[in-house]
């Protein structure tokens, strides 16, 4: 820690947001924080899962109970103590442990039958064998009656259910799944539709220069460059993504004089003596700019749900140009495998219906629902859960928040925003959407693991109650000792505690992928490691 200009070593206790901290290579990072000097790469498996290590430098932020791995910097703590990440995961996978599934309810609505049912069988018990047994027929008559109670004690079934939640929910923390509430645990297999936002959910969320076309009388290098320069002046969306890709080309920006923004149409201005003018097609038209010349290529662009803009040089047409929000690159694979498990896959969003659909048209959806507001989002999970059907809905944003609590299931992207965190009732926390399939199937695979210890915790009572009576006496002589009914009662509960440890091993159906260049990232650090 840095105190008065000194790297000091304090106990973590002592700690408080603003303080300044120094992390070295191999240390564990104490609390959250925003790194604002150095560059490393930090392990963040044990919060979202994912073994690839993560480029963290200046503005990054970083979580209390990761590794740093190879480098040294320096970050402010943001989070300390129960506010930090790490804490909060822990509170909400204690309240989903301690939480009780609908099934559960069942299980105690049935066991509150059972109970007086066997005190009833064991009075029934000690009434035969005390008016028809042999002698002594008093001693018989205890014998077996306490060992129709002792066979009958439903220890197994109060554990079937519990031992199982804790253990899966668990097994989805270590994924990068985290399930905030655990009635989700149940609700999430019986899903029928999974319905996504589309804005930083199936896309990045951030816009990239995707098109490039210029006429024959201009380079690409060039118009890039001079709009770029002119796109540095504006504050849009589309102007920062065409500034970003100039950028990663090399090209330098240069100053720009008269520069003019009219909303709705495009900007304008000098740029190195020349005349730049980037807007939609009515803002060339206005400028008496004819753009007939990309007539092909714009309805291309706008089938493939892209909005083309235009550029003009000197009053002459220079290029068509395509910004929009690429579509993650699990999105594809992710949906693939929820029509593999037999379920519907649904799209709602704000954007217009053309590029909705375009999207929808490419990742596979079966239904699109576009040119929602944030309310109108929550009247489509009503109609979608028309005729029954469960819904899942997928959301990152501020404004999923409401559909994220209306859904039957919510699920919020980790990377997104805290107020869809708080509103939904599973966290991805990898940020990775084939987390959601992993999610289905281990809720799946606990479920069916909870319904396997209630049968044979109850096909345990039903056979031995009747041998603690002492059914098989007048077949064989045999009487099961209390002492034997004690063990076999046992037995059934290890039996139970066994079978649930078995989701320890649940593997994820698909594992979460990585784009490319973060899986060689973590080769060059295994041989670094392995070097040193």
């Amino acid at each position: 820690m840095v105190r008065d200009g000194v790297v000091v070593e304090l106990a973590l206790e002592s700690v408080v947001a603003g303080d300044v901290l120094d992390i070295r290579p191999g240390d564990r990072v104490p609390v959250d924080g925003a790194v604002v000097e150095g560059e490393t790469y930090v392990d963040e498996s044990m919060i979202t899962g994912e073994p690839i290590p993560v480029r963290k430098s200046v503005g990054a932020d970083v979580v209390g109970g990761t590794i740093n791995k190879n480098g040294s910097i320096r970050f402010t703590a943001t989070k300390v103590g129960a506010d930090t990440v790490l804490s909060q995961i822990i509170r909400m996978v204690e309240a989903a442990q301690g939480s009780k599934l609908p099934i559960q309810a069942l299980v105690d609505k049935v066991t509150a039958w059972f109970v007086p049912a066997v005190i009833a069988a064991a009075l029934l018990t000690f009434a035969v064998w005390l008016i028809w047994g042999p002698s002594p027929a008093l001693s018989f008559a205890l014998v077996n009656a306490v060992a129709v109670l002792i066979i009958a004690c439903p220890c197994a079934m109060g554990l079937a259910t519990p031992t199982s939640i804790m253990v899966g929910t668990g097994r989805a923390a270590e994924m990068g799944i985290l399930f905030r509430k655990g009635e989700a645990l149940q609700t999430l297999r019986s899903a029928d539709v999974v319905a996504f936002d589309k804005t930083g959910t199936l896309t990045k969320g951030k816009p990239e220069l995707t098109d490039l076309e210029t006429t024959g009388e201009f380079e690409k290098a060039e118009v890039l460059r001079l709009i770029a320069s002119l796109e540095v002046k504006s504050e849009h969306p589309i102007a920062e993504a065409i500034v970003n890709a100039a950028r990663d080309q090399g090209l330098v920006e240069t100053s720009v004089s008269q520069f003019e923004a009219e909303p709705g149409f495009g900007v304008s201005g000098f740029v190195e003596g020349h005349s730049v003018l980037v807007g939609a097609d009515r803002a060339l038209t206005k400028a008496g700019v004819d753009v007939g010349g990309f007539t092909k290529t714009a309805k291309q662009l706008g089938d493939s749900g892209k909005t083309p803009l235009y550029a003009a040089i000197d009053g002459r047409l220079a290029a068509i140009i395509a910004v929009s929000d690429p579509v993650k690159e699990t999105s594809a694979a992710t949906i693939k495998a929820l029509h593999d498990l037999g379920l519907r896959v649904a799209m709602i969003t704000g954007d217009n219906a053309r590029t909705a659909e375009a999207v929808a048209a490419a990742l596979g959806i079966d239904e699109v629902v576009a040119e929602v507001l944030p309310d109108g989002k929550v009247n489509a999970i009503n109609d979608l859960k028309r005729g029954g059907r469960k819904v899942a809905f997928v959301g990152d944003g501020i404004n999923d928040a409401p559909a994220l609590a209306e859904a039957d299931v919510g699920l919020a992207v980790g990377t997104g925003t805290d107020v869809a965190i708080e509103s939904a009732d599973v966290v991805l926390m990898s940020g990775d959407l084939i987390g959601i399939v992993n999610a289905i199937a281990i809720s799946r695979a606990t479920i069916g693991n909870i319904k396997q210890n209630l049968f044979w915790a109850f096909a345990y009572n039903v056979i031995l109650i009747p041998v603690a009576a002492g059914v098989l006496f007048p077949i064989n002589g045999m009487l099961l000792s209390p002492i034997l009914a004690a063990g076999a009662m046992a037995l059934s509960s290890v039996f139970v505690l066994g079978n649930a440890l078995r989701l320890r091993r649940f593997a994820a159906p698909v594992p979460t992928r990585k784009p490319e260049h973060q899986t060689a990232l973590a080769n060059k650090l295994e041989l670094k490691e392995s070097a040193s």
